[in-house]
């Protein structure tokens, strides 16, 4: 994915990065004593003798950056891994105890003491001018010394590095992973409830228009009316993940028209929504389940009952109460999908970043949603 492709260059960028930060500490080293000690002059053999020390480590690193520790980590093959590393580090030591450098016995004389021989001083007894500068003999160093455990602790901070970069890589990429399939998850339930939420929403509509048909015919038509205006918003905006305020506010409007005209004066219905609202966006069909709900179950032929809807905007939060009184005998149309859909899709929407209060008392019910918007 592109992602990886990024990831891969970031990796390689940290590893150029680090190398030539090595690479360049020998220069950088001679150059500040050649500034500290006008008697020494820019040794460049010396340099090339740390580079080929440093190329020795760079040729195992990258077998082990491009062959090895992707065997490990994304390969998860142990074993071979670590009877291959084995070997390299077999091969590494026996090639620092075989090219170690010889030691000198007759070492150079001290800076000083070539500045006297240059004035006229000779060495006393005249055996040479090294000859005072004897070194005493050096015993034979055993197969591995101090300096080849040095290299040894070294090439394993390195591989120590190399994997730790790696795993830090593929975390993040496998996080990136999890968040992609959460999302596509996320999508997918949240397209999975509004189909429950659509075909659910008209079964009830076209309930309302066929239990008007009988009664009163002229209410029949203003209904199918107002439910030509829902189907426009619902084909339009139902798909969308935001709808804007004012178009989710004339929506509730309509349905509470259309209810409104099944229900005699017994059924108090305030509907208190905004007239103004910013320029924000909310998930269509979010507040419309409860006020379904409210009319669901809350509403009596016999005695007399209420629906109130209140909608305010504070800044970046929308404020959404409903209450309603409770039917002894409740409606009991089916395929209602439910608080429970609600809930979930809140929760898919929001995670924890929304308030949902539902007080369930003897004679009434009461809904307070606090939710974000964007």
């Amino acid at each position: 994915m592109y992602w990886m492709k990024i990831q891969s260059r970031q990796e390689n960028v940290i590893y150029l990065a680090l190398w030539g930060m090595l690479f360049a500490t020998p220069v950088l080293s001679m150059y500040i004593r050649t500034v500290n000690n006008s008697f020494l002059t820019f040794n460049w053999t010396e340099i090339l003798l740390i580079w080929t020390l440093f190329a020795v480590y760079l040729v195992i690193f990258l077998i082990h950056n491009f062959l090895l520790a992707p065997m490990l980590i994304y390969g998860r093959k142990r074993m071979l891994y670590t009877m291959l590393m084995a070997a390299i580090f077999t091969c590494f030591i026996t090639y620092q105890c075989t090219h170690r450098p010889v030691p000198r016995r007759f070492g150079p004389p001290p800076m000083e003491m070539r500045m006297r021989m240059a004035n006229g001083h000779r060495p006393p007894n005249d055996q040479g001018p090294h000859n005072e500068f004897k070194r005493p003999p050096q015993v034979p160093a055993v197969f591995i010394g101090q300096r080849d455990i040095v290299a040894v602790v070294i090439l394993v901070l390195m591989f120590g590095m190399n994997i730790g970069i790696k795993l830090f890589f593929k975390n993040r990429n496998d996080q990136k992973k999890l968040e992609a399939l959460q999302k596509k998850n996320l999508e997918q339930q949240l397209e999975y409830l509004k189909y429950q939420i659509n075909p659910h929403f008209f079964m009830n509509t076209l309930n309302n228009i066929h239990a008007l048909v009988d009664i009163d015919p002229e209410k029949a038509k203003d209904t199918i009316l107002e439910l030509s205006k829902m189907m426009r918003f619902i084909l339009y905006e139902g798909d969308k993940s935001g709808v804007p305020l004012t178009r989710e506010f004339d929506f509730i409007r309509h349905y509470v028209a259309l209810m409104q005209l099944r229900y005699t004066n017994k059924v108090e219905i305030v509907v208190d929504l905004p007239d103004q609202a910013p320029d924000k966006t909310v998930p269509p069909l979010m507040l419309i389940s409860f006020i379904e709900n409210a009319f669901k179950h809350g509403i009596s032929y016999q005695h007399a009952s209420f629906v109130h809807v209140k909608v305010t905007v504070d800044g970046d939060k929308l404020n959404f109460t409903c209450s309603n009184s409770k039917a002894e005998k409740p409606n009991e149309e089916k395929g209602g999908v439910g608080l429970s859909n609600v809930k979930q899709r809140l929760h898919l929407l929001y995670d924890n970043n929304y308030s949902l209060k539902i007080q369930n008392q003897p004679d009434s019910y009461n809904v307070e949603l606090t939710i974000p918007l964007t």
